[in-house]
């Protein structure tokens, strides 16, 4: 993976590490406006409709945004080694985005919050982008 996609992945990360920062946020009351706007605008629910008090709501949340950061900071630090891994680490790395995508996607949508999708889809896409132009899929040689 050249310079433009290895850079390109690293943005990548850093935006799946700041996602992941604004809904740990979302656990205290304090720091949970971008978490209430993000869900409103998700949910086609009504400004200031979302009850994050309820009992769990908190909880979920920080720690989906605690998985979320790690996600991202993981395949940040691990970079250099899937990338000298090769195309079996890519792979193995694509899979497992799309085997979120595909389970976000679905409970997104049976959960009420199918707009979730949009932003899944080009996060994704912008994932696929780096990887599918780099060749980072193809085995050594080809």
């Amino acid at each position: 993976m050249s310079g433009l996609w290895k850079n390109w992945m690293v943005a990548w990360c850093g935006g799946v590490i700041l996602f992941g920062a604004v809904l740990a946020a979302g656990g205290l009351p304090a720091t949970d406006g971008a978490v209430t706007v993000l869900y409103n605008l998700l949910g086609g629910l009504a400004p200031g409709a979302l009850n994050l008090d309820a009992p769990g709501m908190r909880f979920s949340i920080a720690l989906m945004g605690a998985v979320t950061l790690g996600w991202g900071l993981t395949i940040l630090l691990l970079l250099p080694a899937i990338h000298a891994a090769g195309a079996p680490a890519w792979r193995g790395l694509t899979l497992a985005l799309a085997a979120w995508y595909v389970i976000d996607g679905a409970l997104s949508a049976a959960t009420g919050f199918a707009l979730n999708i949009v932003p899944n889809t080009a996060l994704a896409l912008a994932y696929l982008v780096p990887v599918l132009a780099s060749g980072a899929l193809r085995p050594a040689g080809r």
